[in-house]
């Protein structure tokens, strides 16, 4: 019986995430597995996944093959390296503590990798807010200025209607006078 360790799509359209499972290479994608080891969801930044690292390095050891894409999540979560390493242990190339040194190393290098995309995520998102936010108050700042002369340009309109209507009140009172005086002469 050939044994896989692969993908098995969950989800819904467009929205997919992954069970990583072992499974007999005869059955469907999404069919009957052996063992569930871990799951991938591609959904998030960076992408989350979850392995049972010893279970799925238990499986590559008693030759499971992996497809092409868990070979890449095996390999990212260093179950392949780990796997190198245990085989120059059984040569004798390297001691068992120089195995585990190299893969602490590793793993710490990546995990600083991973908090380093992380922090340079939500250091964008906080640029792009603050933007925004600047962007927003001087669309606010504009519209003020021009409500503000709006204002003032209807103020000296009133004021300047309030005038001429007050000569004109003025006139038509001079004009008035002039009248009474003619026929009071008269």
């Amino acid at each position: 019986m050939a044994v896989k360790i692969r993908l098995q799509r969950h989800g819904k359209k467009n929205f997919a995430f992954f069970h990583i499972v072992v499974a007999d290479s005869r059955a469907p994608r999404d069919g009957r597995y052996i063992e569930q080891i871990g799951s991938y969801n591609p959904n998030s930044n960076p992408a989350t996944i979850l392995l049972d690292s010893e279970k799925a390095l238990a499986w590559l050891n008693v030759g499971a093959e992996p497809t092409l894409t868990a070979r890449r999540i095996l390999s990212y979560e260093g179950v392949l390296l780990k796997k190198h390493l245990q085989g120059g242990v059984a040569k004798g190339a390297l001691t068992q503590e120089q195995a585990d040194k190299k893969f602490e190393d590793w793993k710490a290098q990546r995990d600083a990798k991973i908090n380093a995309k992380k922090e340079g995520l939500s250091k964008d998102a906080a640029a792009k807010s603050k933007a925004a936010l600047e962007a927003e108050a001087k669309v606010n700042q504009e519209r003020a200025e021009a409500l503000a002369k709006r204002k003032a340009e209807a103020e000296e309109a009133a004021r300047a209607a309030a005038e001429a209507a007050a000569a004109e009140k003025a006139a038509q009172e001079a004009a008035a006078a002039a009248e009474t005086a003619e026929t009071t002469e008269a």
